[in-house]
């Protein structure tokens, strides 16, 4: 029986871990074509292809995905292990890495990952950018989550898991001091907005709303970022539209008020993994308590 290579195994890791042929073989301190012959000696032992090509770019296959599961287990395992024995250092708590959509409600952010907060066994990092950036960062290993509010679909070369975590109704929020009856009207008109930007389905929906019941709202400024908005709709004397959850301090404390919910227009927020054999046994845990969570109340 053939023994799988763990030298091999290790080059193709650092591979992935890094992103590309050329960063890992500097790092490596081999040539490309050495290491490239590596990698086909271990897809020849395994069987199976790991990578393929498209462009310049190498992209992990399924088979891939699966052995940098387990080498990622391996050698990490490995370098605890080696600490352990050598410094006697403990082995480090687990890490979760989880993107966020940096236009996003950072009250929904903090509830969703509040249970890991205090988890003495955990260490959580959390990085803030685009869509495009964040799906990049799941394809290269480099997340194990992302949170967003844009839905998330496979294609052919790549398989994404998409979980709906909450869908939040929009409200129409602005100052405490404002007298509005409820119930979207031609009352509205009246006064100024701050609103989403052009490219924000939440403002698609708003502009149609607008146009079914004859409203031109005045707007005197829009901004593609919740925590923008928020500050602008506490600060201003002006209305928005966003879910409460957003400014749900601010509501409490009566900074400002919820006058009317939209109709038919909802923020969905959306946990997404790259599709796989096996996902960290934590993931699962978070996902699955936050949707209990949702479910109870």
């Amino acid at each position: 029986m053939a023994r799988l290579n763990y030298h091999h195994l290790q080059y193709f890791w650092h591979i992935v871990k890094v992103g590309s042929l050329t960063k890992a073989a500097e790092k490596l301190h081999i040539s490309q074509s050495a290491l490239s012959s590596q990698i086909k000696q271990l897809e020849e032992s395994l069987d199976c292809i790991l990578f393929l090509r498209q462009g310049r770019k190498l992209v992990l296959t399924e088979f891939g995905n699966l052995a940098f599961s387990y080498a990622d287990s391996i050698f990490t395992k490995g370098i605890e292990l080696e600490n352990l024995l050598r410094k006697g250092i403990e082995s480090e708590s687990q890490t979760l890495r989880i993107g966020v959509l940096s236009t996003m409600s950072r009250n929904f952010i903090e509830s969703f990952v509040e249970p890991l907060l205090n988890h003495s066994e955990i260490k959580l990092e959390i990085s803030a950018s685009g869509q495009t950036n964040l799906l990049n960062a799941l394809s290269n290993h480099q997340l194990d989550l992302a949170l967003t509010n844009i839905e998330v679909r496979g294609n052919a070369d790549q398989l994404w898991e998409c979980i709906l975590l909450d869908r939040q109704p929009i409200s129409v929020i602005g100052p405490a001091s404002f007298e509005i009856k409820s119930g979207f009207s031609g009352k509205y008109a009246e006064y100024n907005w701050i609103l989403p930007n052009q490219d924000s389905p939440i403002r698609a929906a708003f502009d149609g709303l607008c146009a079914l019941q004859h409203i031109e709202p005045h707007i005197v400024a829009e901004a593609n970022d919740m925590a923008m908005l928020r500050l602008l709709a506490r600060d201003s004397q002006a209305l928005t539209v966003m879910p409460e959850v957003v400014v749900k301090d601010e509501l409490r404390n009566g900074v400002l008020k919820s006058f009317t919910q939209l109709d038919g227009i909802f923020e969905n927020f959306y946990a997404v993994t790259i599709k796989k054999h096996f996902r960290k046994f934590e993931i699962s845990q978070l996902v699955n308590q936050f949707l209990v969570k949702k479910r109870a109340l």
